[in-house]
């Protein structure tokens, strides 16, 4: 079985295809193929409410060459899914209904809570019975999700993400509203928590903070990572630091919500799983085509 997942989010689309091999008792997804594009939706979106011509030039491109690769991988089954900058956009849903006139392409166009779920069925096996506050920070949107006892107790979506932030789109209000939210949700009598970071900048910010894979990454060390990376210009950061141009600028505003979020949970350690919405949306194909077992990503 092969299933492929496109992830179009604000700051990059991305596409993956996995064959799923069953070992018994564990299932194991086995990356074929990875490309991420950035193409940032996210910085027309946020600034006149509108994806310019331009961009949706370069997105019917991007939508034909996926759908080619998923036939060439004779894929079982696929999904798009689109994230906020899609859902805000004032001709998203009418880009969504061209390419499905065009290319035959279904563009599901996902709100915050369904985001949600789907990178919660990726990070769910990484998880114990402990208290965690997951963060997910994306190009236009961060969800939180709360777990204590092993179940998912709490979820909200905040309009706070790494480019909004970059381009100065934020809004204070939403800024409090999720410090409230955050202080009001993560009990003191829930115990020790824990926050699991999912995107791009905190898989990014983990790699140069050179931890060992599955190990926690301290607030503090977030903290001198993030100053270090403010010391490197963005040049630095792509040719020194190895980063994608269009990482090199907003890992740094993305770092400061992973920070504010923990620092109002109170939480000391951030466990960063290598996964994500596409990893949760080849779950969901995994369990509409199959009966789902103990998985594996490799």
């Amino acid at each position: 079985m092969k299933l492929a997942a496109v992830d179009i989010g604000s700051n990059a689309i991305r596409f993956q295809i996995s064959s799923v091999l069953d070992n018994g008792p564990k299932v194991i997804f086995k990356k074929l193929e990875y490309v991420r594009f950035p193409l940032r939706l996210g910085h027309d979106v946020f600034s006149t409410g509108r994806i310019s011509q331009k961009s949706i030039d370069k997105f019917k491109k991007l939508m034909k060459t996926y759908k080619l690769l998923i036939e060439l991988y004779e894929a079982t089954d696929y999904m798009f899914c689109a994230t906020s900058a899609m859902r805000e956009s004032e001709n998203g849903q009418a880009l969504a209904l061209e390419i499905e006139n065009e290319l035959g392409i279904s563009i599901e166009i996902i709100d915050g809570n369904r985001e949600a779920e789907f990178i919660n069925k990726a990070i769910n096996s990484y998880l114990s019975d402990n208290t965690y506050l997951h963060i997910d920070v994306g190009g236009g949107s961060t969800e939180l999700n709360l777990y204590t006892g092993g179940k998912k107790i709490k979820t909200r979506s905040f309009k706070i993400g790494s480019v909004r932030v970059l381009e100065g789109n934020d809004s204070p209000i939403i800024w409090q509203d999720m410090e409230h939210w955050v202080r009001e949700n993560v009990k003191k009598e829930y115990g020790k928590v824990t926050a699991v970071g999912t995107g791009g900048n905190i898989s990014k910010l983990f790699e140069l903070a050179q931890l060992k894979p599955h190990r926690l990454m301290s607030f503090k060390k977030m903290i001198e990572t993030r100053e270090m990376i403010e010391r490197h210009t963005i040049e630095e950061r792509i040719y020194k630091l190895q980063m994608n141009p269009d990482r090199a600028d907003v890992i740094v505003p993305a770092t400061g919500i992973y920070a504010n979020v923990m620092e109002w949970a109170h939480a000391r350690y951030i466990f960063v799983p290598d996964v994500g919405l596409k990893d949760g949306m080849l779950l969901h194909l995994y369990e509409r085509n199959t009966q789902q077992q103990k998985i594996e990503f490799i």
